[in-house]
């Protein structure tokens, strides 16, 4: 089993076992010391994974960090665990940030068995950022990140490396954040921005209420605009690609799919039904299929394996729901994209029919 296989599983185990995981003893011992395993460091060898790391911080004698990695003799990544379920946002990792500045590690992580955040000193020399570079879930383990993840396994760890790339991912990140919060609210420099490329009067109080909504919905209809661009690009390539091989002949397609539109309601029900799949399956895995009569939600790309279905082209929508894997049991009506919440435990039920 390589390493993204065994993250996986490690999710997939994770996934049954947190309402089991009450204490932060119980959370290192099923999560996190497999987590250090995977990365290729063996827990069982104190020369090489050190519980209950101690070190003497100023006036404070013996406190402890619970996971020192080490290398010829030092720590090179040091572990702050929290049981399964913590906000690590409000989580207090005071021995982390201490334990910087009197060990070689630069590579601090925060867990609760489920997230890893991952810190260095990028900021001041020696100082703990206050901000990760690198983020994950065992539980949604995004592609992206697999290659900057699979740098800190013991075969591939190169602190230079690994530091370089730190800022990059860092500040990506919080762009990315930054733009996520533009998205939902844009606020007064955001728009005024905008506004000061396109309109040449004086921007009023009522006129930056007024570019708010635009400048908010241009961004949602742009972005929009390029996942609708991507899936009508693979679609037109999947119509090249043969049926998946489940060992039963491929169900028909409905329509051809030449003259298939995918509107922006389709596009925002599937990101609604993926963000609900997620908790319970790998977000690649939930892929979109869009024919001429709805929009269907499939597992690996294959017409066997729906999730559900999209009925968007009525003045009454639906959502066509899955019982069992052969049939689409029921057609709910929907007055909103909001509704598609109250079937998520549905959805998430249905992968059961298709792994068993």
């Amino acid at each position: 089993m390589d390493f993204i296989d065994e993250i996986k599983a490690i999710g997939a185990r994770a996934s049954k076992l947190v309402d089991q995981l009450q204490t932060e003893e119980a959370t290192k011992n099923a999560l996190v010391m497999p987590f250090v395993n995977a990365l290729g460091y063996n827990v069982f060898d104190p020369t090489e994974v050190v519980p209950e790391f101690t070190a003497d911080v100023g006036v404070k004698k013996g406190e402890k960090v619970d996971y020192a990695i080490m290398k010829d003799g030092g720590a090179i990544m040091l572990f702050e665990c929290k049981s399964v379920g913590t906000n690590l946002d409000s989580a207090h990792a005071s021995q982390l940030y201490r334990y910087f500045s009197v060990t070689k590690a630069r590579i601090g992580v925060l867990t609760n068995g489920i997230v890893y955040r991952f810190f260095s000193d990028l900021e001041e020399p020696n100082k703990m950022d206050s901000k990760p570079f690198l983020e994950i879930s065992i539980l949604n383990l995004e592609g992206a990140l697999i290659p900057e993840l699979k740098k800190l396994t013991k075969s591939h760890f190169d602190e230079d490396s690994i530091i370089e790339t730190a800022g990059e991912l860092k500040y990506t990140r919080e762009i990315k954040r930054i733009l996520a919060d533009q998205l939902v609210k844009p606020d007064d420099e955001f728009v005024r921005f905008f506004a000061s490329q396109v309109y040449a009067g004086r921007l009023t109080q009522k006129a930056r209420e007024q570019f708010t909504e635009i400048v908010r919905r241009a961004f949602r209809h742009f972005i929009n605009d390029q996942i609708s661009d991507r899936l009508k690009s693979a679609l037109e390539q999947g119509t090249e690609r043969p049926p998946a091989d489940d060992g039963q002949p491929a169900a028909p397609e409905q329509e051809t799919r030449s003259d298939v539109t995918t509107t922006e309601e389709e596009l925002e029900g599937y990101h609604i039904v993926r963000a609900i799949l997620r908790e319970v399956v790998e977000p690649s895995r939930i892929v979109p299929r869009d024919v001429k009569t709805y929009f269907g939600v499939l597992l690996d790309d294959n017409n066997r394996k729906p999730f559900c279905r999209l009925h968007f082209n009525t003045a009454q929508k639906y959502i066509g729901v899955f019982d069992n894997p052969k049939k689409e049991e029921e057609r709910v009506p929907i007055d909103s994209l909001d509704d598609i919440y109250r079937l998520a435990e549905r959805l998430k039920a249905t992968p059961a029919f298709y792994e068993g």
